[in-house]
């Protein structure tokens, strides 16, 4: 799929957990913060702040949101409902 179907697709479900699987194999599961123009930003489920082991490092604003994610390297991206969390 293109980099602007999943632009639209992530800032369409900002604010909700989704799932979101690279080329390479990677999953990242958080809640969309920020949409770029070429970068999506989650904030990872159940945890406030970056303790090691998300993404790679903050913001400095202490909410633990990992890089972003290019669009390019986006394999998939599945929508998920926070009750099963």
């Amino acid at each position: 799929m293109s980099i602007e179907h999943f632009h639209g697709l992530c800032h369409r479900h900002m604010g909700r957990a989704v799932e979101i699987r690279t080329h390479d194999g990677r999953i990242h599961r958080g809640i969309i913060h920020r949409v770029s123009n070429d970068r999506v930003f989650l904030q990872p489920l159940g945890r406030r702040r970056n303790l090691g082991g998300f993404g790679y490092g903050g913001w400095g604003w202490g909410w633990g949101f990992g890089a972003g994610i290019a669009f390019g390297a986006i394999a998939s991206l599945a929508v998920l409902s926070l009750f099963f969390f």
